[in-house]
C-alpha cells in the first residue's frame, strides 16, 4: 500500500488528475472507474482542462462510476451519471457506448446489477478505480457492516445524504431511495485502486481505515489487502497519520 501526501488541495487535484490521464495514455482502451463528490470534482476539472489544451485519443477509453442513485431521474444534478457526464465524459468526448452506467430507474435492479458487471467484464474488467471514502468509512455506497464478499447490489444510502437528496428532489416518503453500487468484492478485483481524500474532516476516518484493523465496520479498511493500491491525500486529510507511517 503506497501513501502519497500532497502539501495543498490544488496539488492534490493535479496529482489525482494525472493518475487518471496516465492510465489513459498507458492503455488507450483502459476501463476506468470514477467516484463523485466534493473530493473528485477538482481532479475531474484538471483532467478536462489538460485534455482541452493537449488533446489525446480517448476513442477507446471506457468510463464508469462506482455507484449510482436509484429511483431518481437521471436529470437530477446529483445523479452520478449527470455529474460524470458533465465533468468528464462530455469534455473528453467519450462516446456514449463507452460510458457505462446503470439506470437510475428500473423495475429490476438485480438484473441491472448483473448487466452492469457483465458490460465491464466484456471489456476486460476495471483497470483503475478512483475511490472516495465517506466519513463513516463507506466505499461506493457500501455502508459499514457490508460483507467484504458483497457483489454489486442496491445499498441503503447514508441517512444524512438521503435526507439531503429528498430535500433537493422532493421525492415522496414512500419512494425508496438507495444506491446501486459495485460490491466490495467487485471493487477489490479492480487491477489498481487509488483511494483519494482531502480535507480535515476526512483525517479521522483515513487513520482508522489505513492504520486500524481490517473490519467491515470500516469498509474502506479492506483496501489494506489489495495488491496494488495507492492512498492519495492532501495534508489535511493526512493529519491523522502524520508521524505514524
Amino acid at each position: 500500500m503506497k501513501i502519497t501526501i500532497t502539501p495543498t488541495e490544488k496539488e492534490f487535484d493535479v496529482a489525482a488528475a494525472w493518475r487518471i490521464i496516465s492510465q489513459m495514455l498507458c492503455k488507450p482502451d483502459a476501463v476506468i472507474g470514477l467516484s463523485t463528490g466534493q473530493t473528485t470534482m477538482g481532479m475531474h476539472k484538471v483532467v478536462s482542462d489538460i485534455f482541452s489544451q493537449y488533446p489525446f485519443d480517448v476513442s477507446c477509453i471506457t468510463l464508469f462510476n462506482v455507484d449510482e442513485l436509484t429511483n431518481l431521474p437521471r436529470e437530477y444534478p446529483g445523479s452520478c451519471y449527470t455529474m460524470i457526464k458533465t465533468q468528464l465524459a462530455d469534455p473528453l468526448g467519450i462516446p456514449e457506448e463507452n460510458f457505462i452506467m446503470p439506470p437510475t430507474l428500473s423495475d429490476d435492479f438485480e438484473a441491472e446489477c448483473r448487466l452492469f458487471e457483465k458490460r465491464l467484464a466484456e471489456r476486460g474488467g476495471a483497470d483503475l478505480q478512483m475511490l472516495g471514502i465517506g466519513t463513516n468509512g463507506h466505499i461506493g455506497i457500501n455502508q459499514p457492516g457490508t460483507p467484504f464478499e458483497s457483489e454489486t447490489w442496491v445499498s441503503p444510502m447514508d441517512p444524512d445524504f438521503e435526507a439531503r437528496v429528498r430535500r433537493e428532489t422532493k421525492v415522496p416518503p414512500e419512494t425508496v431511495l438507495g444506491g446501486l453500487t459495485r460490491g466490495i468484492s467487485n471493487i477489490m478485483h479492480t487491477k489498481k485502486l487509488i483511494l483519494v481524500a482531502k480535507g480535515a474532516h476526512k483525517a479521522e476516518i483515513i487513520a482508522k481505515a489505513i492504520l486500524g484493523p481490517v473490519t467491515t465496520d470500516i469498509p474502506a479498511s479492506v483496501i489494506q489487502l489489495h495488491p496494488d493500491c495507492e492512498i492519495l491525500l492532501d495534508a489535511e486529510a493526512a493529519s491523522g497519520i502524520t508521524g505514524k507511517i
